[in-house]
């Protein structure tokens, strides 16, 4: 089977062992591996039959670096595993502070709900993460913040 890319070229579906390969790269943070594979040309959303990507695996392990990699080469950063995950939920619920912030930064939802109706910040509560927890308010209320069109100084002045 084939699908198109972006460019209008057709791309041949990865292999399940091509899939193997590229999310055990990311779950053991090999950058070199992902790049390599990358470089090949596999869809780099792909994901194994429990519904994780490479960015699952990468968040899951605290593998900064290469969360950054799959971000740049365009992974989902909201893509949701058979139980409705994120990767934003893997890094919370392993305590991994810089990607909880590299993630939330880049889009995230942080409100994302799994089918244990859990967001990223229940993960992180669940597991007594005081680190986790103040990474995600910090980091949501810097977003909102920069997201929104005044200034600190003009909402002064509109009171």
């Amino acid at each position: 089977m084939t699908v198109p890319l972006p460019n209008g070229t057709p791309e041949a579906l990865p292999t399940d062992e091509q899939t193997r390969e590229f999310l055990e790269a990311a779950r053991y943070g090999d950058l070199e591996d992902l790049q390599a594979i990358v470089a090949r040309g596999i869809i780099v959303d792909s994901s194994d039959e429990q519904g994780r990507t490479a960015l699952h695996m990468a968040s899951a392990n605290g593998h900064l670096p290469v969360v950054q990699f799959l971000i740049a080469q365009g992974a989902d950063v909201n893509s949701k595993n058979a139980e409705d995950n994120t990767p934003l939920h893997y890094a919370a619920v392993n305590c991994h502070v810089a990607v909880v912030e590299q993630l939330i930064a880049q889009g995230s939802d942080a409100s994302a709900v799994n089918k244990h109706d859990r967001t990223p910040l229940d993960e992180a509560l669940g597991r007594n993460s005081d680190a986790v927890v103040q990474a995600i308010n910090t980091a949501v209320a810097t977003h909102a913040l920069g997201s929104n069109s005044l200034s600190t100084v003009d909402m002064i002045d509109e009171e």
